[in-house]
């Protein structure tokens, strides 16, 4: 086997909503680093139609970009949360989680192609809701090696709880 495959650590677990209440203004969670490679980026362009040179032209983004090399979209990077939350943070006691939305979102960095990412999770406030509770979260993607987070979002979720939990 090879000593350099790192097994992904696992997800920190929450036991339920009122357990979530006291973390309230924490980080809450940090995931793996994740490879942004042409790959990947190649096929994000191709899901989106969005085949802008600057993703997708290696020699040309070498000759004319100021970062010499294909940038990952930046609705790529977004687009990572759902599995970044996925990967390092569970909730147990729900019956359901649904994504609410964003409140804000910025884009402060660039991910160039070959770069790793990852996303830290922090929990702004909970508030009740009809059937259940809304989580803020503030979600920082960190480019490794970088000076600014490549994604700040302010994250809306939405938690039922299992019929057995109040």
């Amino acid at each position: 086997m090879n000593s350099q495959v790192k097994k992904p650590k696992a997800p920190r677990i929450i036991t339920g909503l009122d357990e979530l209440k006291t973390l309230i203004g924490n980080e809450v969670a940090v995931s793996d680093w994740l490879l942004i490679d042409q790959a990947r980026i190649e096929a994000f362009a191709d899901v989106t139609e969005d085949h802008q040179w600057i993703h997708l032209d290696v020699e040309r983004c070498a000759r004319e970009s100021p970062y010499k090399a294909p940038i990952a979209h930046g609705y790529l990077i977004l687009s990572l949360i759902p599995m970044l939350f996925e990967t390092s943070l569970r909730i147990d006691g729900l019956a359901m989680t649904v994504n609410y939305g964003l409140d804000r979102v910025r884009l402060p960095a660039p991910v160039i192609s070959g770069q790793r990412i990852r996303g830290h999770l922090a929990l702004e406030k909970l508030d009740e809701v009809k059937g259940g509770m809304q989580a803020h979260w503030t979600v920082s993607i960190e480019v490794e090696n970088g000076d600014k987070p490549a994604c700040v979002a302010q994250m809306l979720a939405r938690y039922t709880p299992a019929s057995n939990q109040h």
